[in-house]
């Protein structure tokens, strides 16, 4: 079965709920998505909600991935809220539900933010990965560099500290 986006959804008590279940998942799945699991739903949604509400207000973005009526993937594209910035947007809680990893969802996912942007007038996408986990070779091979690194920047527990790895993907 393929994936649909929507971009911007209503921001309904139902998405709400399915966002903060999406989120718990993938983090106690051992996503870097703002969480180092194990985490409860209680713990994510005060996070989840006030990054939703950032969207719903503008001029952030979210772009839902849905398999039939299900949830199964987000990501937020988000305003630099800087004048000298807006040519670009940063792409932030990049997930897609850990039982339907592996089937190109994460990849449609990218391509459709890549759309999204364009559309938008950004000439290029910057993310950030946490190290550790070897996931900036899937943004790599979508065509993201490292143009930068934050040593230990990322503290996921004591004396487990994590490089914020820079990624940036030009659209021109």
């Amino acid at each position: 079965m393929g994936i649909r986006f929507v971009l911007d959804p209503p921001s309904t008590p139902e998405l709400r709920d399915e966002i903060v279940r999406l989120w718990t998942a993938v983090t106690n799945a051992g996503g870097a998505v703002g969480f180092v699991g194990p985490v409860t739903e209680d713990d994510v949604r005060p996070f989840a909600l006030a990054t939703l509400r950032a969207a719903d207000r503008g001029p952030d973005q979210l772009l839902a991935g849905y398999q039939g009526d299900e949830l199964i993937a987000l990501l937020f594209l988000t305003d630099n809220r800087f004048h000298l910035k807006a040519h670009w947007c940063v792409l932030k809680r990049v997930m897609v539900h850990p039982d339907r990893q592996g089937y190109g969802y994460g990849q449609a996912l990218l391509r459709e933010a890549e759309q999204v942007a364009r559309k938008a007038g950004w000439e290029a996408l910057h993310l950030t990965v946490r190290d550790g986990r070897g996931v900036e070779e899937f943004y790599r091979r979508l065509g993201y560099r490292e143009v930068g690194r934050l040593p230990g920047a990322l503290r996921v527990g004591p004396g487990d500290d994590r490089d914020e790895i820079q990624m940036w993907l030009p659209l021109t």
